[in-house]
């Protein structure tokens, strides 16, 4: 990650098994990357204003606006054109931070926060991070954070060598120098590097790509993903066929990125997909770190944002509402929305939240404003932090 040279690069099982297209280099091969898109979402959303303790509804949602709350098509709509999007599981958290759903790696959160950020900045992004193959904004709908565009596995990679290396980019090269028979330097390596994210929202992503407690509900305590003796961001990724499982993590120094599929494109067998990817993927970064020092990343600032909803609080004026109600989604940070129920799509969101806090009703106590929790013009601040 600081430099941006390739240290190893394999690109099939086995180059002369012709059985298995062994001389077909997925490496480079634009593949669906399922959640180990999402970070790049996340970092935008950071640097819209959006905060790890910023609390999004893990409920079912509808996302097309010529759809009902229940997936039914309004008008001349196709039903195959509404989207509900699932979690991995089935199920639904209720009102989860920013933090958790990134770590768990919800979806449904996920979608809303690509919305709220706007798929034209993350495509913005991801070409500056070098993702070549994410470009034409009109290809993508909000899928595109759960993977519904391609990517190549050694851009992707390098991508997260963004995060690894404080948000400077640097331009991969496989080549060291080139040379005659005689010596002589024809061609030697130079770096080529970008700022292209802030150190602040960098830490921001490592710090929750290294925090086991927040990823032990999806994973478990103990996973192939976490390391007793130093901190290792990591990502998974699975598309809804199985064809494709990712896992790409890092430290400081060293970027891990694998897929494993196959080359003729069938799915793997749902029930072992899991147990296929992460043992390797840490064996890898075992021996890659091994007889090297501890590193570190950098703390992240602390959460300045003036508003509840920004900093954890979902229970608001006596209410529970979408968190449309409190922001405009370009500028979270910014006024309060004076026509929130304009947005197209706030009857959805608020639709999906009612019906499930009619499912699973949640208790608000009543706090006295504070500098903290901003008083809305003539209304009281109604401030219940929980615990997710």
């Amino acid at each position: 990650p600081k430099t941006g040279q390739i240290l190893a690069m394999v690109g099939s099982r086995d180059f002369f098994d012709k059985t298995i297209d062994g001389q077909f280099n997925v490496a480079i091969a634009p593949r669906q990357p399922g959640s180990s898109f999402k970070p790049i979402v996340y970092s935008e959303a950071f640097l819209k204003g959006y905060t790890p303790e910023t609390v999004l509804f893990d409920v079912e949602t509808q996302f097309n606006t010529h759809c009902d709350i229940y997936g039914n098509p309004i008008g001349n709509t196709s039903k195959d054109s509404c989207y509900t999007p699932q979690n991995y599981d089935g199920l639904f958290r209720g009102p989860t931070s920013l933090r958790n759903a990134l770590a768990q790696s919800l979806n449904i959160p996920a979608v809303k926060l690509l919305y709220l950020t706007g798929i034209n900045n993350v495509i913005d992004l991801a070409q500056k991070m070098g993702l070549s193959t994410i470009t034409d904004p009109s290809r993508y709908g909000l899928s595109l954070v759960l993977g519904g565009g391609e990517v190549k596995l050694l851009e992707l990679t390098n991508a997260y060598s963004v995060f690894a290396n404080n948000g400077i980019y640097s331009k991969t090269s496989p080549i060291l120098e080139v040379t005659t028979s005689d010596g002589t330097k024809l061609e030697t390596f130079r770096p080529v590097q970008t700022q292209v994210l802030p150190e602040n929202i960098t830490s921001l992503v490592s710090n929750i790509l290294t925090d086991n407690i927040a990823r032990t509900p999806s994973y478990g305590a103990t996973s192939a993903l976490y390391f007793k003796d130093r901190p290792v961001a990591v990502k998974t990724g699975t598309t809804n066929d199985y064809r494709d499982l990712w896992v790409i993590g890092y430290t400081p120094s060293v970027v891990i990125g694998m897929w494993a599929g196959n080359n003729d494109n069938t799915p793997i067998d749902k029930k072992t997909s899991g147990f296929v990817l992460a043992p390797v993927w840490r064996k890898a970064m075992l021996v890659a770190t091994e007889n090297t020092p501890v590193e570190y990343f950098p703390d992240p600032l602390p959460n300045t944002s003036s508003k509840p909803i920004l900093r954890g609080t979902f229970c608001i004026n006596g209410g529970i509402h979408t968190i449309l109600n409190y922001v405009i989604k370009n500028n979270p940070n910014g006024e309060y929305p004076t026509s929130p129920t304009t947005d197209s799509q706030y009857s959805l969101w608020e639709t999906g939240i009612q019906a499930w806090l009619n499912k699973h009703p949640l208790a608000c106590g009543i706090q006295s404003p504070t500098q903290d929790t901003p008083q809305l013009p003539n209304q009281q601040i109604i401030n219940t932090p929980v615990e997710i």
